[in-house]
């Protein structure tokens, strides 16, 4: 079953709101096995929502509309509907007593715009709402199904879940849906690409349906591995083998199979081996720090952190020698071993990272441009302090220079570990 949503209202064309109607009807749909290929927001005028909602019938199985169902000149979406199905509106009588009751229960008089909500198209069904006075639609329509719900969530979502119980579980099959999100990071969205290239047509060929998504986003690549099956048993095993071969062609460089981020695997890793660790951290200003911290229980194998931004902090809180930083700069992969040698020392802690670069915008050179950041990791191991270092050259923005930052430092210390 072909799904679309429009959610209907000119507020959310505007900065201020934001559609999240379409996330919870979009879960929905996907438990019930039903993948949604478009959504749209139309504004309250009559030519564009006609336009929209024709172009998502023309294409789709099942049309879900919210919004617009008001009592207002500007609540559309009953007229347009009834319109492009050719469905004349026809009163009904029962829809707008109860409109009545529910302001007599408040003590007040039913405007009389309200009559304008108990116009339904020819043939639709009416699905009550108890938290408002916009019912609900279902229209059957040749081989269409089109479902009307109001646009405030506390009214659509108890009415949504009613129409799944009582209607559409009677559409679809017995197939579910089920969804396995991957994380990479360390390399590019092309060689990801190329790398799994060989195995999508065996997916697409097996027995169980194995359809891929690939994600670029800041630090990492995102795989959305999506299978439909008639039991969860099916559907689960079929993508725990597609994980093996994703694994097997990425190697390390895929570091979450269920939509773990790097500060849970971290913690995952740190807790499991009862290690503690540490962050001494320049130009990312505590961001890996705060990361760490934002995963329960993380108190469990988090120490401290300390933010050096100056060189003499450098030097008065991790030892860091003048001298090093006068011969190699503050930005420099000698800098950054010593930053992560001195937090292991001054926190007692296995494991620390050092961080320091430039964020831009300004203070770049020739020689140390702009998202150049040497990061080092130490780790106390036999007695004597182990660290490697490395120097990246990260692109964007100082927000982006500073968030890829801390995810390289992450990945440094994940890969340390899992070796």
């Amino acid at each position: 079953m072909r799904a679309e949503v429009v959610a209907v209202g000119s507020e959310m064309l505007t900065p201020t709101h934001i559609d999240t109607n379409s996330l919870f009807i979009t879960e929905r749909l996907n438990e019930l096995g039903i993948d949604l290929q478009g959504k749209s927001i139309a504004g309250d005028d009559r030519d564009a929502l006609k336009a929209i909602v024709g172009d998502a019938l023309r294409r789709c199985d099942l049309l879900i509309l919210t919004g617009g169902l008001g009592p207002t000149d500007d609540d559309l979406t009953r007229d347009v509907v009834g319109e492009l199905l050719g469905r004349p509106s026809e009163y009904h009588a029962g829809i707008f007593e109860g409109i009545e009751r529910r302001f007599a229960a408040r003590g007040l008089r039913t405007p009389e715009i309200n009559r304008r909500q108990a116009m339904v198209p020819r043939g639709a069904a009416v699905l009550p709402n108890g938290n408002g006075t916009a019912p609900g639609l279902w229209i059957e329509h040749e081989d269409k199904l089109i479902v009307l719900l109001p646009g405030p969530p506390r009214e659509l979502k108890p009415m949504f879940e009613a129409v799944i119980q009582e209607r559409l579980l009677g559409h679809v099959g017995a197939s579910r849906l089920f969804r396995r999100l991957l994380r990479i990071t360390g390399q590019s969205e092309s060689y990801v690409e190329e790398k799994m290239q060989p195995l999508y047509a065996t997916w697409l060929a097996a027995p169980t349906r194995i359809t891929t998504t690939i994600l670029a986003s800041l630090g990492q690549i995102e795989l959305h591995l999506t299978a439909i099956a008639h039991s969860a048993d099916v559907g689960h095993c079929a993508l725990d083998g597609a994980v093996d071969e994703v694994r097997a062609a990425l190697g390390r460089d895929l570091f979450s199979t269920n939509g773990e981020t790097l500060q849970q695997i971290i913690g995952e890793l740190c807790r499991s081996r009862g290690l503690r660790i540490a962050a001494a951290e320049s130009c990312t200003g505590g961001l890996v720090m705060a990361r760490l911290t934002e995963v329960p229980g993380s108190s469990d194998y988090v120490d401290r952190g300390v933010v050096v931004y100056s060189n003499q902090s450098k030097i008065d809180l991790l030892g860091v020698p003048a001298a090093l930083i006068q011969e190699h700069g503050a930005v420099s992969e000698p800098v950054a071993q010593a930053m992560a040698g001195g937090m292991v020392r001054a926190a007692g802690t296995d494991l620390a990272v050092g961080i320091t670069g430039v964020a831009g915008p300004s203070g770049g050179t020739p020689e140390k441009p702009v998202g150049m950041v040497a990061i080092a990791a130490a780790w106390v191991r036999h007695g004597h302090i182990d660290t490697r270092v490395r120097t990246f050259n990260f692109i964007g923005g100082r927000e982006m220079v500073r968030f890829q930052a801390s995810q390289a430092a992450l990945d440094m210390v994940r890969r340390w570990l899992t070796e």
